[in-house]
């Protein structure tokens, strides 16, 4: 590489420049990966409450749909189900954390989960369908915030990759290009005034 440069202080300032610019951007990068990093460790922690808190929930609710299918007849559950009263829609929409596109869950939801008699079902039924419609919310937010935390991951690996190229290759090589440099326009002077010293011999003899 070094075979290719021109030892000039055009090439020079040149250099200097490409440096400054490059530890501009390895200083907003570090920034970056920096609080890419302390918002994935704020929504691991908020994953892994709200994680405990839906399977403790879905486990409950699954226990009341158990007990639900013990105490009530096949048809009478099947006929209770069959018609769902209760409509779901599910919006996107996308906020910016660091730059990073993330997905915001806004869902639309219309009627009574509940949408049967209650001659022939059971209370556990009711308390099921119940803790089903919380946990939803529930699972909204926390598929939400995994996606987060998905999207923050794959960024913070890529903003540390490019942390390491200008770190480790780009800014070390042009450091080692201006050495080069300085080293040949040195060289270079020392030529210029052992040629002068020479005329001034000649002259002078």
């Amino acid at each position: 590489m070094q075979g290719n440069i021109n030892a000039t202080r055009m090439e020079l300032l040149r250099l200097r420049r490409r440096v400054s610019l490059a530890e501009r951007g390895h200083k907003l990068l570090s920034d970056k990966r920096d609080e890419i990093s302390r918002q994935l460790i704020l929504i691991s922690r908020q994953l892994g409450m709200l994680r405990k808190e839906v399977e403790q929930e879905l486990v409950e609710t699954s226990r009341r749909f158990v007990m639900a299918r013990a105490t009530m007849e096949p048809e009478h559950i099947r006929a209770a189900m069959d018609v769902p009263t209760k409509t779901f829609s599910l919006a996107i929409n996308f906020a910016s954390i660091m730059s990073v596109r993330v997905p915001r869950f806004t869902k639309d939801i219309a009627g009574e989960i509940i949408s049967y008699g209650f001659a022939n079902t059971s209370g556990e039924l009711d308390i099921a369908l119940r803790g089903l419609e919380k946990v939803f919310d529930r699972l909204l937010e926390l598929a939400e915030k995994e996606k987060q935390a998905q999207l923050l991951a794959d960024e913070l690996q890529k903003t540390r990759r490019r942390v390491n190229v200008l770190e480790h290759v780009v800014i070390p090589e042009l450091g080692e290009m201006i050495r080069f440099i300085y080293a040949k326009l040195a060289e270079a002077e020392r030529d210029n005034i052992s040629r002068l010293m020479k005329i001034a011999d000649i002259i002078r003899a």
